[in-house]
């Protein structure tokens, strides 16, 4: 089967979340399993900087956006068997950053108008374009309004993943016709318009075959009335077009056994000596005091929607009791000041690093006992499974996709439990599942049981490849 994954950006050229992770993982998995997946992502400035080799021009078109001309330049390369196609423009894409300017929606315009003209272009039929978040919500729309007429498109399908719904592509009607080409009745109709205004967010959920939230309790939740992310409306039109599937982990980035940046590789039937070497290089990289106390993790940005409210609210009653905390991050300035402080006045028990380092991630994961995501809202998470992967024993809040990876220690289950969950959104929910995990870290036989568990999670890629390979198959009525 073919499949064309469409997004704004993929690991490892362009990253600014898990979006970009999801492309690539999902895309070489498809690749790893024999079918022939590619991917169209705009070509970054930051991706010329890395200046990535054996990049070769393909060739080049005019994209016009009502009176403005504008060239697209097609350029392809290879990494890890999988093959990338990047959409260049300097007007649109030599900048610093992925997003962040005033002209996002006519730059993404440009992109998706360009994606467009792409398939017909180079002559790409393929079975099923993937569609991911706003940016390219409206490639639906302007192909089946518009360009059904061209060979490639004859028989083509539409799957839209849905990353983070808080984005929802607004632009004024006005820009449907100047940008897109398209008529007003789109807008007088429904099919395009929310808040009074054109999102591309719903105009793709109301214009692909299959909607795909990225965890089967995250769909549910979409789906309820009084979502924060207000789509339960528009997506109980497609509810029998819509599901969940839990994004994987990159196992072979993530992989205790052979991951060059630990203190130690270890396994499932083999972790005393290796978690200890990596608690151990994780205590002194942080200069906290060496006791046998649990060590609380942290990696994170740090914002409103990961719980670091409630992580600072909890943190002191944490300290006082003798366990450590290790935070890895950066975000809002008054959290980040808040753990500065924390480590001002806990030196020994309370190591802060504001920023990413991959390596002191990797440190994280694997030398800490337990690690903390009290999300407000978490459509999958990645965090909970990559330290699972380490013998890390997640403390989440029971919401997204969260509560389809852990399954919560209740006191009794220590022979399937992996982690600990709490309901309510208030720091006497944290606090429950901290205590459950003290009890747990204070029953070694327990805890060992708990960390053997979620080491044994399975959260591959595969998995959730064959998923979505289901979804194709179906839309397609093809079996291969």
């Amino acid at each position: 089967m073919r499949i064309a994954m469409v997004a704004s950006e993929a690991n490892p050229l362009c990253k600014t979340g898990g979006l970009a992770d999801v492309i690539w993982s999902l895309s070489h998995e498809l690749v790893q399993m024999g079918h022939d997946a590619f991917i169209v992502i705009p070509f970054y400035k930051t991706i010329k900087d890395k200046n990535i080799a054996k990049v070769t021009r393909v060739g080049k078109y005019e994209v016009r956006l009502s009176w403005r001309r504008q060239l697209a330049e097609i350029f392809k390369t290879e990494i890890n068997g999988v093959t990338f196609y990047l959409i260049g423009n300097d007007f649109y894409f030599d900048r610093d950053n992925l997003y962040g300017y005033g002209d996002d929606s006519e730059r993404f315009a440009f992109y998706t108008l360009a994606v467009r003209q792409f398939f017909p272009f180079l002559n790409e039929k393929v079975d099923v374009i993937h569609i991911h978040d706003w940016q390219v919500g409206m490639l639906p729309v302007l192909i089946r309004e518009q360009s059904l007429y061209e060979p490639v498109y004859d028989e083509v399908k539409f799957v839209m993943t849905l990353h983070n719904e808080a984005f929802k592509g607004y632009f004024d009607r006005y820009f449907l016709n100047h940008f897109y080409g398209l008529g007003d009745y789109l807008y007088d109709d429904g099919r395009v318009r929310f808040d009074n205004m054109v999102s591309s967010l719903k105009s793709g959920i109301i214009f692909s075959d299959k909607i795909v939230a990225v965890s089967p309790n995250h769909a549910k939740e979409l789906l309820t009335p009084g979502d924060d992310m207000r789509l339960d409306g528009v997506l109980s039109m497609r509810s029998a077009d819509f599901t969940g599937i839990v994004n994987g982990v990159d196992e072979e980035e993530f992989d205790p056994e052979h991951d060059p940046l630990i203190a130690k590789n270890f396994s499932a039937s083999k972790h005393a000596a290796g978690k200890k070497a990596c608690r151990q290089k994780l205590i002194q990289s942080f200069e906290l005091n060496d006791d046998d106390a649990p060590i609380f993790g942290l990696v994170s940005r740090l914002t409103f929607q990961k719980g670091i409210d409630l992580i600072l609210a909890h943190a002191e009653t944490l300290l006082n009791s003798g366990a450590k905390l290790v935070i890895l991050g950066s975000g809002e300035k008054g959290l980040e000041e808040g753990f500065q402080s924390l480590h001002d006045r806990y030196p020994g028990q309370c190591g802060v690093y504001i920023g990413y380092s991959n390596q002191i991630a990797h440190d994280v994961y694997a030398g800490s006992d337990f690690f903390l995501m009290p999300s407000l809202f978490e459509p999958c998470g990645i965090g909970q499974m990559i330290a699972q992967r380490y013998g890390t024993l997640p403390i989440a809040r029971a919401v997204g996709g969260l509560k389809d990876t852990i399954v919560a220690y209740d006191g009794e289950n220590e022979k399937v439990a992996d982690g600990f969950l709490f309901e309510n959104y208030d720091v006497n929910g944290l606090a429950y599942a901290c205590d459950l995990a003290l009890g747990v870290y204070a029953d070694k036989k327990k805890m060992n049981k708990l960390l053997v568990n979620a080491m044994k999670a399975n959260h591959s890629w595969r998995k959730s490849a064959e998923l979505y390979l289901g979804i194709y198959r179906e839309i397609t009525g093809k079996a291969e």
